[in-house]
């Protein structure tokens, strides 16, 4: 997946996300070769990882969070609804799909 194919907030985040990763990995003065080598991944994909391209893996992204002791961070980026969080089941309106699901009247093209 292209970068230009996310939308410009979207874009702007992942590139984000990859300076702080290399932010990271430069302060423990680890080489690309080294970060790839504790990721179990090749030095382009961490350089893919650091350009905050969309196609790398979310789970490598995550290992590569773990390293740096970030994980928990995740928590503020995506905080569960107040529903969740007190232990209750989140329920859609009646009558409604879940999300991702195609109706059949959206079947119809």
């Amino acid at each position: 997946m292209s970068i230009t194919a996310l939308p410009a907030p979207a874009q702007l985040a992942l590139v984000r996300l990859g300076q702080r990763l290399r932010a990271h990995r430069v302060q423990r003065a680890w080489t690309l070769a080294e970060m790839a080598q504790r990721l179990m991944c090749s030095p382009t994909t961490v350089r893919a990882l650091e350009a905050g391209k969309p196609g790398t893996s979310l789970g490598l992204m995550l290992h590569a969070l773990w390293l740096f002791g970030e994980t928990d961070s995740l928590d503020t980026v995506a905080p569960a609804p107040a529903a969740l969080a007190a232990n209750r089941r989140v329920r859609r309106p009646a009558g409604r799909a879940a999300p991702g699901v195609i109706t059949e009247s959206e079947r119809d093209f």
